[in-house]
This record gives structure tokens, C-alpha cells and sequence, in this order.
């Protein structure tokens, strides 16, 4: 794994390009690590994470690992442990997070873009989620979180099938927002980025907070978190110059208070 800041962007990058970035559980560790790192960091404004090499995103869990970590119910209770911990802190990441998709993007490869508030794929984009092909059991929370994107009858193509489809295919669904030209796809992703990164932190923290809410249960809804966060917005120093930067008629200059 891999991370990096560079204006206002803080990258995450599967770095295990022989194995098509093969998730290896060292590799949910260091996720909890570098997300945890963007989310107290001021310089990150969005987060990109983004497989190494041309070929996939992530094309799944390392299936040679699994003899090793998935074998016994201690070991699989141990590695399920590790990747919920991951899962905890995509949750707790408060910066928007884009899934830049390139190639595979497979099985638990799948699961971790679908943790993306936002998912661009070229054209090369392949998707699948294999399980019914490895006999693996497909928790809940994976479900739910298909079902919530593409709809209780394509998830269950997708899950029941087993079968590849193409970005075209992603992108019709409601799978990923959008698909480029293979050539462009570094371009549109930074645009974005940038696009998102200028804008105010509060806001976009109080935005993503409310709909991360609408994927909830009405009585689990945390709804008086989410009306202090666009409290925050309205008495922050950041409304001021967004009024002011509008009536001067420039680009305004927010720094997150």
C-alpha cells in the first residue's frame, strides 16, 4: 500500500500490481492506518484511492492467502476481524473518497469501491463478485450495500451469476457514476478532486454526513449530528467568505472553519 498528499488530495493506492492488487490482509491493516492518517490530516480535502499498474483496481482477496487466513473458523474469524476493522474506517473517513477504477475491480476488490462515495472507471473497468464460484458466503452488510446502488434485482444477477460485466454494464446499473476513455481517466478523476477540494470543507463534511444517514434505518438515524454539522456550516468563517467571495464576484478561499 501506498500513500501519498498532494494538493489537498490525499491517495491511497493497492500497491500489488504482480497479483493484480490482490488484497493481502497487510493490506486491510495499512488501510485502517492511511485512512485514519487523511481523515486527522487538514491538507486532505477528498481521498482517491486507485489500484498501481494498468491491469485492475483490486481484483479481489489474494485467493493463495486463504489456505493461511481462511481455512479454520479461528483463522477466518481472525481475518474477518481484519477486514471489518477496515471496513470501520472507510466509515469513519469524513472526507469524501472516489474509487478511480481502472481494469479488475472483482470480488473484495468490488466491495472496497463500493465503500467510494463516488466510483469513475475507464472503459477497460471489469466487475464481478465471484463468490458463488468460490463457494464463499456474501455477508449482509455487502448485500445491503449492493442492493442500495443497483437494486434488489441486478444484485441478485450479479451475486447469483457470478459473471464479469463491463463498465458500460457498471455504468448502467447505477454501479459507478461514470465511464471514461482509458486516456482520461487521470485527467477526470484530478478535475474532480479539485473540483471538490475547493469547495467548503464544512459543507461537503455535512453532505456526505446526510446521506451516509439516508442508508440508514429511520430509528437508527443520527439526525441532530447531521443538523449541528450544517449549524457548523452557517457559523463558520466559511460562510462569510462564500457571500463574500460571491458579491466580489471571485473565486472564494475556504479553510475549513
Amino acid at each position: 500500500m501506498n500513500a501519498t498528499i498532494d494538493n489537498g488530495v490525499g491517495t491511497m493506492t493497492f500497491d500489488n500490481p504482480k497479483r493484480r492488487n490482490a488484497l493481502k490482509m497487510e493490506m486491510n491493516e495499512a488501510i485502517v492506518t492511511i485512512l485514519n492518517t487523511f481523515n486527522q490530516s487538514d491538507e486532505v480535502r477528498v481521498v482517491v484511492m486507485e489500484g498501481a499498474g494498468d491491469k485492475a483496481f483490486v481484483s479481489g482477496a489474494d485467493i493463495s492467502e486463504f489456505d493461511k487466513h481462511r481455512s479454520s473458523p479461528e483463522a477466518r474469524a481472525h481475518f474477518d476481524q481484519v477486514a471489518a476493522e477496515a471496513s470501520k474506517a472507510f466509515g469513519r473517513l469524513e472526507k469524501p473518497l472516489i474509487a478511480k477504477i481502472r481494469g479488475f475491480c472483482m470480488g473484495g476488490g468490488l466491495a472496497t469501491a463500493l465503500q467510494a462515495d463516488i466510483r469513475i472507471s475507464d472503459d477497460t473497468g471489469t466487475f464481478a463478485i465471484p463468490a458463488a464460484r468460490l463457494g464463499l458466503g456474501y455477508g449482509f452488510a455487502g448485500v445491503k450495500a449492493l442492493v442500495g446502488l443497483v437494486g434488489s434485482a441486478m444484485a441478485s444477477e450479479i451475486l447469483m451469476s457470478a459473471r464479469r460485466f463491463s463498465a458500460a454494464e457498471a455504468f448502467s446499473m447505477g454501479l459507478i457514476n461514470r465511464v471514461v476513455d482509458a486516456n482520461q481517466l487521470d485527467s477526470e478523476v484530478e478535475v474532480l478532486a479539485q473540483q471538490i477540494a475547493s469547495n467548503a470543507p464544512l459543507t461537503v463534511k455535512a453532505a456526505k454526513a446526510a446521506i451516509a444517514q439516508t442508508k440508514l434505518d429511520p430509528d437508527q438515524r443520527q439526525l441532530e449530528t447531521v443538523n449541528q454539522l450544517v449549524e457548523d456550516c452557517f457559523r463558520s468563517q466559511d460562510y462569510v467568505e462564500g457571500r463574500t467571495a460571491f458579491m466580489e464576484k471571485r473565486s472564494p478561499r475556504f479553510i475549513g472553519q
